[in-house]
């Protein structure tokens, strides 16, 4: 296979969502209908003691969520499949932001009694920003939820996007019967099973009476008027634009789905293996392959023959056995090949890696190469750090992989002082992963913890106690938010930090951060120092 075609057959995207709307499970059936997996794992079951495949971590186990975001690639068909199952809860938002740096398309998952919530709005205006192409489906449509006209115009007004439903359910909850697939014109049948798959029937003619012997004449009416209105009001031609769409020619007129305009609707239950197929075959045939990726110097296109890549993950102990961390490294063009010279932009040195690693979750396996759109693992001793790039020579800088300033602050004190090494180790590699972030307060030498949400500091507790053997105290801090300082006037940040000194610290790169106390002394201190930018990224 030439090296275009390698590319043209990857689909690499993220799976995202509120919690609980049924995105490990949707993971997991994807995974079970690529033959990757052949038993999906129960999420949150004690009885049958499985979990699923992607929550691979012991506390996601424990928990029955997911923390960190999962890598998993298999062959569908003629395509090569990346899924990256990322964490709904918004204590883990940054992994999840990070993670939408490296795919090209995304499917949000949507629970059909709830709607559209708090977390999916906020990860929708990160697709939104990048413009990458969204595909919904609405989940859990065997419960009792909203109308699904109802849905179409909240996912409209809350995510600002325009939809085009591809199936349409028959009834809802207790009367739900199945989906009419638009996309291929046929009758998909529901059975509530979590093994068996759904009977589809080839129906050419919505309007032949042949519909009414599989659902009843009342059932069969409302079809028909609700298609008759989809086409009305979505337009009947939106779907021969899907249909026609071959993604491996680039459209010479602009597509509203690949530019981020226009999101594809599918319903279905994935805990019933239910609409999962459909959503499958369709988002191969109309997905992006790899785009091109901006770097500050230019824009790299995934067909170029010479290998450029960044590193938009890093996870500690992977293999607990072995306390080995892994960098995660999104192939941004040309083909990757193990054994070879790549230059680390950031240490200016080139490194040869003798066993890049393919994933299956928490499974990896050797590859020789890989191409454009792939994630590779990368063995980390404290090479990489988040945003690194890596290419054949060429100076490129890879950009939009931010820490965002957090919002909860904790002094962390050693519990055990027999394991201060292992605390230190432990801190070091997971602060490594860009999950929470560490400052040494200037004024009395200690580590305060940042994350995003409450959760992160448990997760940071157990994680250093089960991989790491060491334990930790926390301790409140009063703080509100950390800033990044730059100024081109040396003496008036010198006075700055002089007045400050309290609420000065360091990040992990030498950096001054100021941490204020309030937003009311931020705003004092924005306004008394108009020489100063004060940053709420570490990107600038």
């Amino acid at each position: 296979m030439t090296l275009s075609e390698e590319i043209h057959r990857r689909r690499t995207f993220a799976i995202i969502s509120h919690p609980d709307a049924g995105k490990t499970t949707l993971t997991e059936k994807l995974l079970l209908f690529g033959g990757a997996i052949h038993i999906a794992g129960a999420v949150k079951s004690n009885k049958i003691r499985r979990t699923a495949t992607s929550d691979w971590m012991e506390i996601e186990k424990q928990r029955g969520i997911s923390v960190a975001t999962s890598v998993m690639a298999f062959d569908y068909g003629d395509y090569k499949i990346n899924i990256l199952d990322t964490p709904g809860h918004q204590d883990f938002a940054e992994d999840t932001y990070r993670t939408l740096t490296a795919v090209d398309s995304v499917i949000i998952v949507i629970d059909a009694a709830k709607g559209v919530e708090a977390q999916t709005r906020k990860l929708m205006e990160v697709c939104r920003m990048r413009r990458t192409p969204v595909i919904v489906f609405v989940n859990k449509m065997d419960r009792e939820g909203k109308d699904p006209f109802d849905l179409l115009d909240e996912i409209e007004a809350e995510l600002h996007i325009n939809v085009r439903p591809l199936s349409w359910p028959i009834g809802i909850g207790q009367s739900f019967k199945g989906v009419y697939n638009l996309y291929e014109q046929k009758l998909n049948l529901y059975t509530p099973s979590k093994q068996t798959v759904t009977e589809s029937i080839e129906i050419e003619d919505i309007n032949s009476p042949e519909l009414e012997k599989y659902i009843d004449d009342r059932q069969a009416g409302k079809l028909r008027a609700d298609i008759e209105l989809i086409e009305g009001v979505y337009g009947e031609d939106e779907i021969s634009n899907f249909k026609h769409q071959t993604p491996n020619i680039k459209p010479q007129t602009s597509n509203p789905y690949l530019d981020g305009d226009l999101a594809p609707v599918f319903f279905g239950s994935a805990l019933n293996n239910f609409g999962v197929r459909e959503l499958l075959d369709c988002f191969v045939r109309i997905a992006p392959f790899p785009r091109p990726v901006q770097a500050q110097e230019r824009t790299v296109n995934p067909e170029e023959e010479h290998f450029t890549g960044f590193v938009f993950k890093i996870h500690a102990n992977m293999d607990p056995n072995h306390r080995s961390c892994i960098a995660f490294v999104k192939v941004c063009s040309g083909r990757f090949e193990r054994n070879a010279n790549y230059k680390h932009i950031r240490f200016g040195k080139f490194f040869r890696f003798s066993s890049p690693t393919a994933f299956m979750a928490q499974k990896k396996e050797i590859v020789d190469e890989a191409f454009a759109g792939d994630i590779v693992g990368l063995p980390d001793t404290g090479t990489f750090k988040i945003g690194d790039s890596l290419t054949e020579g060429e100076e490129l800088h890879f950009k939009g992989l931010p820490s965002f300033s957090p919002e909860m602050f904790k002094y962390i004190d050693n519990a055990d002082p027999m394991k201060a090494k292992q605390l230190a180790k432990g801190i070091e590699q997971l602060m490594d992963e860009g999950v929470a972030q560490l400052f040494v307060n200037q004024f009395n030498n200690r580590k305060i913890i940042g994350t995003v949400g409450q959760l992160q500091f448990e997760v940071i507790q157990y994680r250093l106690q089960s991989e790491y053997g060491a334990q930790c105290r926390w301790e409140p801090v009063s703080l509100y938010k950390a800033c990044w300082l730059e100024s081109d006037d040396s003496d008036a940040l010198d006075n700055f930090k002089r007045r400050k000194a309290q609420y000065m610290a360091l990040d992990r790169e030498g950096r001054d951060v100021y941490l204020a106390d309030s937003s009311y002394v931020l705003a004092m201190a924005q306004q008394d120092f108009p020489s100063i930018k004060f940053h709420f990224t570490s990107e600038f």
